[in-house]
This record gives structure tokens, C-alpha cells and sequence, in this order.
């Protein structure tokens, strides 16, 4: 008897938006499935009005509007649900305000700092920003106004989140960060990638492209895709991973990833592919389509392993300059395992048996919609406030947990000093920066692009094959649609 045809789930993974939503959606309406769900890998640029602008780092000539204000306002709607992380040029102020996630536009969803969601029953695990080694070990301490310091440092990756994904014991089937993990660039054509982008080698010999933690991640999650972006280059590759046994260490050797070793950890993949994308720019190679099997009819819901583990470490949240350090010490991190466990029957009684786990659709606007009359003097405006967001609110609400993310009204004031000349793009401390101006006039013709072409595993011998029912990426066009324009 004949096997039913398996479901499948269309998902659109686009690279760096830069504020481009409305040809992001041209080019997923060319591509040649009905889209399930999009991805955007950062640099979304979430701009409400021209106020918001002076929270996003980004040199002045880059600083505009972009298309979002207008699907804020309502003027226009996301044709496809779209869930995206942060990268490091983003309305900081705004995304602040959903530090656990949440809309910020009608069927637009932010992950937050750190989340993990399920759509068709399909796992995304996501962790916004970029790495900067300065910072990594800091609370989530910085507060509208931001300074020149803050407007920076707010974007980058904290420990305490990356812990959080350690913690997970459920396989994922799509992990998301901005940034590379440190020697993706080795488990691909490394020597294409140089060809196309000469100015990463420096970077490449010093191995300083991308960031420590995320690697480090992915070998231990083992998802079965890792998607990037932040790098403005198409670049695929694959890691096979070895099944072996943890060996414990004796506690003067302890790192971050042995406390996660305590939680019970689901096998993962036997290998990950990797890929990341260009931004939206005609002829780049921007947007992919990618179709795995699923059995869930549920649309986007919240993952009860993740919402204990946020009820059960939320009190650990560091929110001053200083971050926590209830992971270093083995009393402290065995009352954590317990606290989990406890918060998972506790998520299981109150939400999952009272079917609160897909996600409401509950935005509303929380700063002034765009006044088009300020874009001449947006750097002469009041720095934005901080808005209390009814989402963050009502999530803590669900938890039972207080809302640590709104700080309370601020003084209004103006422009930080050092902002209002710009500020650059990050570079130290996250190595091999987005490509300069020069390299914006590279075209790519379109075609066609299968992931298994791209990828040569470095590594000597021989892996063990996935599943035969393991979805393989679909082979799409590299750029879609002529009315895609150049950036200026």
C-alpha cells in the first residue's frame, strides 16, 4: 500500500532586511511555493517614526525610515507571517520594550533576545545581536536614553541568554543568530567565499570571523539547520557531528556549557546545515526557500520547555551592568535543575493543559506612528522614551512573574553626545565587518542554487547518512524580481 505524501512546510529565510520589507515580499511572492512562514535573519530595523532613529547604530548617511512604519501604523499588513531576530543595526528602543518576544507589527514577530518557538510543530530556537567578547558577560543593563556606549553594547549577545539555550533538552529544527558561528567559514568552499569576499581573509587566517558562542552552540544543540546572515554574502556549509559521551571535569576546568551538561540533552542531528544569506538587493542572494515535512496544524505557539526555562531563571536575570553569576557555582546551579524541573510541571499544569500556548494576538501601538514631516529633523528631536508594551506585560502576566523589562517613565532628552555624528558599524570584537561600500556593486546572475553544491566538509572521514526522511533545501532562484534596486 502507498505511503500518503508527507505534509510539507514552506519557510522563506531571507538575510539582512535593512528596512526592505516591501521587496522582501515581492521576492517571496515569486518564488514557486505559497510561503508557510518567513524568516529574517536581523538588521530588521523595526523604525516606528524618524524619532526611533536615533536608537539604531548606523552612520547617519544609512539612517532611514524604511518600510516598517507603515505596517506599524496599519497602513499596510505582512502578506506572510514573518518572525525575525535582531542584528546590530536595529531600533534598540523598540525591541527592548519585547525583551521575551512579540509582535511589533500585525503578523510580524520579534524572538527577543533569546527565544524558542514552534511552528507546525517545528522547533526555532533564535538569539538576536552579535557577539562582542567586551560585553558577553554583562546584564541587559542598558536604558533608553542610550549613550554612545549603550547604543552599541544593546545588541550584544549576553551569557546568560546563550546559558538559556544550553539548558534546552527538546532537538531543534532551526537555530537563528545574526552573526556566524566562529570557523563556519572552514566547513564550506572556503576558497569561493575568499574569491567573492578577499577583504575576510586576514580575518579567516586569524580565526576571527564570527563568534565563539555560537559555534560552540551548534555543536552541542546539533540543529538540523543554523541560519546567519550579517556578513552580506551567500555562504553555505556543513557540520557532521560526532555522538560522544561527556566526560565531567573537575571544577577548576568547568566552562559555560557544563552546567547544560547536567540537563538531560535530546540527541540532536547528525549534521547541521548551515546558510547565510545577502540582503535585499537585486542580484544578491537574499532569500531561500526551504521545505520540511510536518505533522502539527498549529501555527506559531510558544515552546513549553522554553517558558520554564524563562519562569525558572528570570529571578537570575541580571538587569544592571554587572551580569549574574548563578552558573559558576555548583550549589547554586543543582537548585537551578531542581527550580526547572519544578517550572516545567508547573508550565504543563497551567498552560499546556489549558491551551495557552499559541501565541495571542495581542499588539498594539506603543509609540507615535510616523509623522513624515520630521524626516529633516529627526537629529534635532527628543530622544524616544520608554514605552511600557502591553505584550512583555501580559507575557509576564501568563508566568506569573514580574515585568522586569519596563524600567519606568524616563526624562525625555535629546540626542546622546558622540551619537549625533553616527556611529560605525561594529567590527571589533566581531570580526571580518559587513563589506564595504565598494563591494555594494557586486551582482550575482541569477539561477539556480542547491545547498549540497556549496558545501565541502573539511573534516576526514567518513559520516554516518541522515534519515531518509530528513527534508533536503530546495533548489530556488538566487535573486527574485527585476523590481529590486540597487542600494544607494
Amino acid at each position: 500500500m502507498q505511503e500518503p505524501a508527507r505534509k510539507m512546510c514552506n519557510i522563506a529565510f531571507e538575510g539582512c532586511c535593512h528596512g526592505e520589507l516591501n521587496k522582501i515580499y515581492r521576492a517571496v511572492e515569486q518564488l514557486q511555493h505559497k510561503i508557510d512562514l518567513v524568516i529574517i535573519g536581523g538588521d530588521f530595523q523595526a523604525v516606528r517614526n524618524y524619532s526611533d532613529l536615533q536608537s539604531m547604530s548606523v552612520p547617519p548617511k544609512y539612517a532611514r525610515l524604511g518600510d516598517f512604519a507603515d505596517y506599524y501604523s496599519g497602513k499596510k499588513k505582512a502578506p506572510v507571517l514573518t518572525i525575525f531576530i535582531g542584528g546590530n543595526h536595529e531600533a534598540s528602543n523598540y525591541l527592548s520594550e519585547l525583551f521575551y518576544g512579540g509582535w511589533v507589527a500585525p503578523n510580524i514577530y520579534y524572538m527577543g533576545a533569546a527565544n524558542v518557538l514552534t511552528f507546525k510543530g517545528l522547533r526555532i530556537g533564535g538569539l538576536s545581536g552579535i557577539y562582542n567578547e567586551k560585553h558577553y558577560n554583562m546584564g541587559h543593563h542598558e536604558r533608553v536614553p542610550y549613550n554612545a556606549d549603550t547604543l552599541r553594547s544593546v545588541y550584544h549577545v549576553r551569557q546568560f541568554d546563550v546559558m538559556r539555550m544550553y539548558m534546552t533538552s527538546t532537538r531543534f529544527e532551526f537555530m537563528l543568530s545574526h552573526d556566524w558561528p566562529r570557523g563556519i567559514e572552514h566547513h564550506g568552499k572556503l576558497k569561493k567565499l575568499l574569491f567573492k569576499k578577499p577583504h575576510f581573509r586576514e580575518d579567516v587566517e586569524k580565526g576571527e570571523i564570527g563568534s565563539p558562542p555560537m559555534m560552540t552552540l551548534l555543536k552541542y544543540i546539533k540543529p538540523k539547520y543554523w541560519w546567519s546572515s550579517h556578513l552580506h554574502v551567500k555562504y553555505a556549509a556543513m557540520v557532521r557531528h560526532q555522538t560522544l559521551k561527556r566526560k565531567r571535569k573537575n571544577r577548576a576546568q568547568e566552562s559555560e556549557e557544563d552546567f547544560a551538561a547536567e540537563v538531560p540533552l535530546a540527541d540532536g542531528y547528525m549534521r547541521t546545515h548551515f546558510l547565510s544569506l545577502d540582503k535585499c538587493v537585486k542580484g544578491r542572494n537574499f532569500i531561500q526557500l526551504t521545505r520540511v515535512p510536518y505533522e502539527s496544524e498549529q501555527g506559531l505557539c510558544y515552546d513549553p520547555e522554553w517558558l520554564a526555562m524563562t519562569k525558572a531563571l528570570e529571578p537570575y536575570m541580571s538587569w544592571e551592568r554587572e551580569g549574574s553569576n548563578k552558573f559558576t557555582h555548583r550549589e547554586d546551579r543543582d537548585k537551578l535543575i531542581d527550580e526547572i524541573r519544578k517550572q516545567k510541571r508547573w508550565v504543563h499544569d497551567n498552560i499546556v493543559m489549558k491551551g495557552k500556548l499559541k501565541i495571542p494576538q495581542n499588539f498594539q501601538i506603543s509609540a507615535p506612528v510616523v509623522d513624515h514631516s520630521q524626516e529633516k529633523i529627526w537629529q534635532r528631536l527628543p530622544f524616544p522614551i520608554e514605552y511600557k508594551n502591553n505584550q512583555t506585560q501580559e507575557f509576564c502576566d501568563l508566568l506569573q512573574m514580574e515585568n522586569r523589562v519596563y524600567k519606568g517613565p524616563a526624562k525625555p532628552q535629546s540626542r546622546a553626545k558622540g551619537v549625533a555624528k553616527g556611529v560605525v558599524s561594529e567590527s571589533a570584537g566581531n570580526t571580518a565587518a559587513e563589506a564595504p561600500d565598494e563591494d555594494e556593486l557586486e551582482e550575482s546572475p541569477a539561477g539556480l542554487y542547491s545547498l549540497d553544491e556549496e558545501v565541502v566538509a573539511e573534516s576526514a572521514g567518513n559520516a554516518a547518512a541522515e534519515a531518509q526522511d530528513e527534508a533536503k533545501p530546495e533548489v530556488t532562484p538566487e535573486s527574485a524580481g527585476d523590481d529590486m534596486e540597487q542600494d544607494k
